[in-house]
């Protein structure tokens, strides 16, 4: 077998951006000669075990020095050398990672609409444990490529967004065209969840950079033109006003171009939102978000018998407090609501309340 004449170990100047550079040799001359920057870890990997490793410093390749490598002897050399893969490993933060892809399909809270969600910036990257990299992902990612890194990396931050941003817009009610204003909060869960899930694999991000959640252009337009009817609709007092004030600056748009046939046209339509104004008193304004959403934004229509309930509130006769129509105690200050069921002395037979007599044998109430 021939060995290779290296006197030197060491990453090459232009390999010193990589994350990992993985030496070309397997079979490493013995009493060669290693170099480990301040910023690596040198480490031999035999059979996926980790075998041996080499700290910063100028090392000789030799049992005697670096304990673990006389496991690695290569018969075929006659004892001349050693068998096994050698990996330097940077452990100093390594800037422009980029990511960013399609997060989710989602509901906007203020207006019912589904949208979606896409995500782009960039990261820094550092190695919090060489070992527990080399021995976890290197069957899985091709380590000595920064850009497989950096893919399979932002495979795992998009994992956390779609869980985590989801979860936050329906649990928090974010409006999706406002979602730049939480940007900081949102950027500070990414790095911590997704360093949670990056921890089993020994790197780390320790910063990000140009962060960016967005929309297609054709949900962004569409966000807006209905956050437009829903200001224009606020203003008009309800939807309808608004879509036939749109009408009305349509038809007198098309007079002031001299079309004869319009003026028609107008007319009718004006006799048409004559009479509607009659058939429809005019509707409060609606409230903030989505046209006829709640105050919180979209709305559907409020569950059977809601206003029931309300209608039939019961007062407390202690405190004044409106309680809900099944409530037996006040909600407020805890006083019996129901009043106390009397029975008849004689017969049994339940009182209704003010009762004087029993209306089965015609007993006195008692008290009375």
């Amino acid at each position: 077998m021939v060995l290779f004449s290296r006197e030197f170990i060491a990453v090459p100047d232009d390999r010193k951006q990589q994350l990992v550079y993985k030496w070309p040799d397997h079979s490493i001359r013995r009493f060669t000669r290693a170099i480990v920057n301040a910023d690596e870890l040198a480490i031999f990997v035999n059979t996926g075990m980790v075998a041996a490793t080499m700290g910063p410093g100028r090392h000789q390749i030799d049992a005697d020095e670096i304990p673990g490598l006389g496991a690695l002897i290569d018969v075929a050399t006659g004892g001349r050398a050693y068998r096994a893969e050698l990996y330097f490993v940077a452990n100093r933060e390594l800037t422009g990672f980029t990511f960013g892809g399609r997060i989710d399909d989602v509901q906007d809270p203020q207006t019912g609409l589904i949208v979606t969600l896409r995500v782009f910036g960039d990261y820094a990257l550092r190695v919090t444990d060489p070992i527990t990299l080399i021995t976890n992902l290197i069957g899985t990612v091709d380590l000595t490529d920064n850009g497989k890194v950096s893919g399979w990396v932002s495979d795992q931050l998009l994992k956390v967004l779609r869980t985590d941003i989801t979860t936050q817009i329906v649990r928090n009610g974010w409006p999706i065209l406002g979602l730049s204003a939480y940007s900081p909060e949102i950027e500070e869960r990414i790095v911590s969840n997704g360093n949670k899930q990056l921890a089993t694999y020994g790197v780390a991000i320790t910063r990000m950079g140009n962060f960016d959640i967005n929309l297609s252009a054709e949900d962004q337009a569409q966000l807006k033109r209905l956050a437009k009817d829903t200001s224009y609709s606020r203003l008009a007092g309800s939807f309808n006003q608004y879509a036939q004030g749109e009408m009305a600056l349509g038809a007198g748009e098309g007079m002031s171009k001299g079309d004869g046939a319009v003026g028609g046209a107008f007319l009718g339509l004006g006799l048409g939102m004559g009479q509607q104004a009659n058939q429809y008193p005019p509707a409060a304004p609606p409230e903030r978000g989505f046209a006829g959403g709640g105050p919180s934004g979209y709305s559907g229509p409020p569950p059977s018998g809601a206003a029931a309930d309300v209608q039939s509130a019961v007062s407390c006769p202690n405190c004044g407090h409106n309680n809900t129509a099944t409530a037996k105690f006040c909600q407020d200050c805890g006083t019996a609501l129901a009043p106390k069921t009397m029975h008849c002395t004689n017969c049994g037979t339940e009182l209704a309340a003010g009762a004087k007599f029993c209306g089965e044998c015609g007993t006195r109430a008692a008290g009375v």
